[in-house]
């Protein structure tokens, strides 16, 4: 079977571009704005959508994606809501692939099958375990397994430190696409951002799944060189919710600056 992240890196392939996909937090600032953003996001022109489910303890995330994984708690987030916000873009966007960034706690506490089926029914194509490491995805709970009887595809994140018996497992086993770190470290528009062109080249001469660029892209620019890194694509997190949060006030002028930096960062995917 053809997935949406399959189709839409051929069609893109196709067209000579890369993929521009935006992160945000599921249910920041709330249920209801949350919607309308995730709207507004397909609508400006971003090829995929990488979702975060709010969590008290994001290990892997700097102070502003926390600070929406709070405000999110704090307005009553639950996994079954995110799930319905998703489930309600899915009722206008059938075609945009969307994968989520979770931490393990969430999956386990929520029923490991469980979520996967909900997953599943909600439209989302792609979940990515922020905080398991590749070789504990058979381990216990048997993410894999569970992950493949609902037709969900699993993401791994390439480190730009990893060995290459590790990148030789993830590209064995990373469904969808692979979350490539341009550095190491915890997400962040306030970091240095790298060039991970050996990584990525790497990968490829693995004949792994396509690679998207992530950690401190926030400019045209950083996509720009997110192309010319080799990379598929790039994800931009913290430029994205660093909107939402200085918007919270303003829910109009948060949605327009959203419109306006997808299509920049989008328009940056086509100038190669």
């Amino acid at each position: 079977m053809t997935t949406r992240f399959a189709t839409m890196f051929a069609n893109l392939k196709a067209k000579h571009e890369g993929a521009f996909v935006p992160f945000v937090t599921l249910c920041d600032p709330n249920f209801d704005t949350s919607v309308k953003i995730l709207h507004t996001l397909c609508a400006s022109g971003a090829d995929a959508l990488e979702l975060g489910l709010p969590f008290s303890d994001p290990c892997a995330d700097g102070p502003v994606i926390q600070d929406a994984d709070k405000r999110a708690l704090s307005a009553g987030s639950t996994t079954q809501r995110c799930f319905d916000a998703i489930a309600k873009l899915r009722a206008s966007y059938d075609a945009v692939p969307i994968s989520l960034l979770v931490y393990v706690n969430l999956v386990v506490a929520f029923g490991t099958d469980r979520f996967f089926a909900q997953a599943a029914a909600a439209g989302v194509d792609a979940v990515l375990l922020a905080d398991v490491p590749v070789n504990m995805l058979d381990a216990g709970e048997d993410f894999r397994a569970a992950a493949s009887r609902h037709g969900i595809e699993l993401v791994l994140i390439a480190p730009s430190n990893a060995s290459k018996a590790t990148l030789a497992e993830i590209a064995e086993k990373s469904e969808g696409y692979i979350y490539t770190l341009s550095r190491f470290g915890i997400t962040g528009t306030d970091k240095v951002f790298g060039r991970p062109v050996d990584l990525i080249a790497h990968l490829k001469e693995l004949k792994a799944a396509p690679t998207l660029l992530g950690f401190g892209i926030s400019t045209p620019d950083h996509v720009k060189i997110a192309m010319q890194c080799g990379a598929d694509g790039a994800i931009s997190g913290s430029a994205i919710v660093k909107i939402i949060g200085e918007n919270l006030d303003n829910e109009a002028a948060m949605l327009e600056n959203l419109h306006i930096f997808v299509q920049k960062m989008k328009a940056a995917t086509k100038e190669q």
